[in-house]
């Protein structure tokens, strides 16, 4: 492991959610969906179980299989939830999921495989009338700034709405709804980090400095461009 990912992950680890996010829009999924309260939800790479909770009051009958690459994260994940047996963790990848599901759920992850190619993949673990929903950062300006498009230099293949649209319908799904991730959303990812940030400041080694004003520069640039740029949650569905 290099002393930049070892850095990384020394900032991340114990943090309650890898990405922005709130409840508020699993439940929102959810309806949109038409999710049942017997339902069985994959919640792929699922970081330390942020959003176990959310799914498991959108589906209180139902289970949740939640799964991560990363062992660190599957680790805080089973701290928190091997006591509940309507949740199952595991250490898989998220591009072969195996079970059949009613609803494929996805946080601020899909970039890793690309919307279209893992609506594909995950197509056969859809039940009948099942949906996925993901969040995926998204322009929402035509112009944004140099600022704002240096936070994102290394995905290049972001776009606006309409192009995420079209990415699902190239995967032969539709889209359901869409919802843009409000500003408590972010600031529960941003708030927490920030507070990591400050306590391992006075100890850090160079390369977790380095790490550390990263962080602080991205939360900075949201909060700055925040109307330019943030998450598109999306649902969508099988035609």
């Amino acid at each position: 492991m290099t002393d930049t990912l070892a850095a990384f992950y020394t900032l991340h680890r114990d943090l309650p959610r890898e990405g922005p996010g709130e409840a508020a829009d699993v439940a929102w999924a959810a309806q949109a969906a038409g999710l049942k309260a017997r339902a069985e939800i994959a919640d792929v790479g699922c970081g330390p179980g942020g959003d176990v909770a959310a799914l498991l009051q959108a589906a209180p009958q139902g289970h949740v299989t939640a799964l991560d690459k990363t062992e660190h994260y599957v680790q805080a994940a089973r701290a928190l939830w091997q006591a509940d047996p309507r949740v199952t963790v595991l250490q898989a990848d998220m591009a072969r999921i195996m079970n059949p599901y009613d609803m494929i759920w996805c946080a601020g992850a899909v970039y890793f495989l690309g919307i279209t190619e893992a609506l594909k993949m995950w197509r056969k673990s859809l039940r009948a009338g099942g949906a996925v929903a993901f969040s995926e950062p998204c322009w929402f300006t035509d112009n944004p700034s140099s600022e704002a498009q240096a936070v994102w230099a290394e995905y290049p293949q972001m776009t606006n709405a309409a192009g995420i649209a079209q990415r699902v319908t190239d995967a032969g799904f539709g889209v359901v709804a869409t919802r843009k991730l409000s500003d408590a959303a972010w600031e529960a990812y941003y708030g927490p980090l920030e507070a990591r940030i400050a306590a391992l400041r006075p100890q850090a080694d160079a390369a977790l400095q380095t790490v550390l004003g990263e962080a602080e520069a991205e939360a900075a640039a949201w909060r700055k461009h925040r109307d330019s740029f943030g998450y598109l949650l999306t649902v969508a569905r099988p035609r």
